[in-house]
């Protein structure tokens, strides 16, 4: 089996952590049970480029349980859990090419070897596989039934491939799912993000002015945890309509240009580049800790920030310290990559167990459709967004109310009014 992991003698630890994961994830170990006696994924070869994270290890281990070979390789440099990766090579028979810290050079590497069986099923995290398949692997295209992605930014890559006329197959976007976007956007990455900052500097929240970047479905989550823990939160945004919303959430709003002058801790969850550039960086105080939540490490504009510095100097485990030329320092933390994920371990395993739900659901999905898709961007079925919040609220002991035929009726009409 192939492989590129750190050490194999982590495995025993990761294979720990997976399982208290699993415990967390009710649904997709229901999902596994179901894939363990119909195989659905029989013979189906998966390459996926994911956060290898404990939680990761549980779809995978969901996937391989339906047939699937899957190969595994990090969506992030800084993201991967090794004795994880460990794990899932010594005992789950999964090939992994991931490890904490690789430089550019190896994930792009490890992203190669990811695709090196021919596969099926492509499973993204930012749509690196599909651009790589795109730009260099197009041999691949014509056995490949279809994929799935998880981010928002790489759904946004991929709605832009499918205008271009260049996506090379359908994808589905489960980051769209409401039982993906509504709870691991908002309540996963406001948690985790926020628990980030917090292993990575130890300061308290209480009081500082906190500015985030982009208020979608990560900025309101991220919003709402900040302010729990006392912070003054400001909210930076381009659409009207999501600063209005700010607004009447209780949240000062102004432009960047403003919040540096006064903000201590930054945040950009955008998926955007260049959020926080030179113009902001020569305006904030002695001490400003930037630190971004979004998919790329480009939201922050570290060239322009190590221009102005006459020295840097590490100085924690995720903890950068930019001397400016007039002296004012500036930490930027987790080398600009997602805080929640380099210097955490991502999102809880309660939320993921929704997110990966829809992974494997919709990849069976692909495959009972192969042939009938259209090399389109298509949402997650209803049936299966909906099956998954059932699902999941039946796990919770919580039960919902059905309608009567009366009430059915009522709402399909139009001849009962006032």
């Amino acid at each position: 089996m192939d492989f590129d992991v750190k050490d194999l003698v982590l495995a025993e630890k990761g294979k720990l952590k997976m399982e208290w994961a699993a415990r967390y994830m009710p649904v997709l170990g229901s999902i596994k049970e179901k894939f363990s006696k119909e195989w659905p994924l029989k013979d189906v070869k998966i390459s996926a480029c994911l956060h290898v994270t404990s939680e990761t290890g549980n779809l995978i281990r969901v996937l391989k349980a339906g047939g699937a070979d899957v190969f595994l390789a990090a969506s992030n440099p800084l993201s991967t859990q090794d004795d994880v990766a460990a794990a899932l090579v010594k005992y789950y028979d999964a090939s992994v090419f991931a490890i904490k810290g690789e430089d550019n050079e190896t994930y792009y590497r490890h992203l190669d070897q990811a695709l090196a069986h021919n596969p099926h099923i492509t499973m993204d995290d930012g749509a690196d596989l599909v651009t790589s398949i795109h730009s260099k692997r197009q041999d691949l295209i014509d056995s490949i039934i279809g994929g799935t992605e998880e981010t928002t930014t790489g759904v946004i890559r991929l709605k832009s491939m499918a205008k271009n006329r260049v996506l090379p197959y359908p994808i589905i976007a489960v980051n769209d799912a409401d039982t993906k976007h509504l709870f691991d956007n908002r309540y996963g990455t406001g948690q985790s993000t926020i628990d980030g900052i917090l292993r990575a500097t130890n300061i308290l929240l209480a009081g500082m002015n906190f500015v985030i970047a982009g208020y979608g479905w990560c900025g309101r989550g991220i919003a709402m945890r900040a302010s729990g823990a006392g912070a003054k939160v400001i909210v930076s945004e381009v659409d009207s309509l999501r600063a209005l919303e700010a607004v009447m959430d209780g949240f000062q709003v102004m432009s960047l240009k403003d919040a540096a002058r006064i903000g201590d801790v930054f945040v950009t969850a955008t998926g955007n580049k260049n959020i926080l550039a030179k113009d902001h960086f020569l305006k904030m105080k002695d001490g400003a800790i930037v630190a971004n939540s979004g998919h790329f490490n480009v939201e922050i504009d570290i060239p322009s920030l190590e221009e102005l510095s006459q020295s840097k100097k590490k100085m924690r485990d995720f903890v950068e310290e930019f001397t400016l030329e007039n002296g004012r320092k500036i930490y930027l933390l987790a080398e600009g990559r997602l805080i929640n994920l380099s210097a955490a371990e991502g999102h809880p395993a309660m939320v993921m167990d929704m997110s990966f739900a829809n992974q494997a659901l919709c990849v069976a999905h692909l495959v009972k459709k192969k042939g009938r898709l259209k090399k389109k961007v298509y949402p997650v079925p209803k049936n299966i967004d909906r099956q998954v919040a059932r699902m999941k609220l039946k796990t919770m002991g919580v039960k919902v109310n059905r309608l009567t035929a009366e009430q059915r009726e009522y709402l399909a009409g139009w001849k009962e009014g006032t």
